[in-house]
């Protein structure tokens, strides 16, 4: 199975990087809706076979011009959604997004038990992204394309792929459309899938330097190391 994860374009909040991760949320930007645009050039090579995106406005409008030019519907699955930020929700000082992000990073190194403040903890948030993910195995997917954000790709793809160790999420930010691939090989005898390997990562939007927003992605594309 190849799983090829987009994060959303650039939104309002985003450029005021504000913690901004609950349902609805805003829409896009006009940068972020030509992000969303260059994505039917820039993944037409990918053999896609399902689009699935968060239950966020602003994942579904990004996944929009790639659905309408392959002819996918969109699937909407809340498992997808951001890192959810408890009581730092809106808030864009420096502190709230150290322990965001810091949070975050204690959950790849592997004690998922810690909790964002007034919010959940890894196990729970990585284990609903493991569901989406299962689920479309399950269903027969073998290259589907999934919106969702930039903390949720950065800590499941860190935590989850083999080839990457703990700090990856430090050194790696993820732009919006910023895209990750990931594979994983069928077990023989239907045993589910062997363990992933992160095969490319791209921290920039994929249209090129003019569609670039390094600064104004939000604070999930920001270093943990802060």
């Amino acid at each position: 199975m190849r799983l090829i994860l987009v994060r959303h374009g650039q939104t309002p909040s985003n450029v005021e990087h504000f913690l901004d991760t609950a349902v609805p949320g805003p829409g896009l930007t006009e940068l972020g809706r030509e992000q969303a645009a260059s994505l039917p050039e820039a993944l037409g090579h990918e053999p896609i076979d399902g689009i699935f995106a968060s239950n966020l406005v602003r994942t579904q409008l990004t996944a929009a011009p790639l659905a309408a030019a392959l002819g996918l519907p969109v699937g909407i699955r809340d498992g997808l959604r951001e890192v959810s930020a408890g009581e730092l929700e809106m808030r864009n000082d420096r502190d709230s997004i150290i322990t965001y992000l810091k949070t975050v990073y204690s959950w790849v190194s592997g004690d998922t038990a810690v909790r964002m403040p007034g919010g959940p903890d890894g196990a729970e948030t990585l284990g609903r992204f493991d569901a989406v993910v299962e689920e479309l195995a399950a269903a027969g997917l073998k290259s589907p394309a999934i919106f969702s954000h930039g903390a949720i790709i950065r800590a499941w793809a860190t935590a989850r792929a083999g080839n990457v160790g703990p700090d990856f999420i430090v050194a790696n930010a993820l732009s919006n459309t910023g895209v990750a691939v990931l594979e994983a090989e069928d077990l023989p005898g239907g045993g589910g899938l062997g363990p992933w390997q992160l095969l490319t990562w791209m921290g920039e939007a994929v249209g090129g330097g003019d569609l670039e927003d390094h600064g104004d992605d939000g604070p999930a594309a920001d270093d943990v190391a802060l």
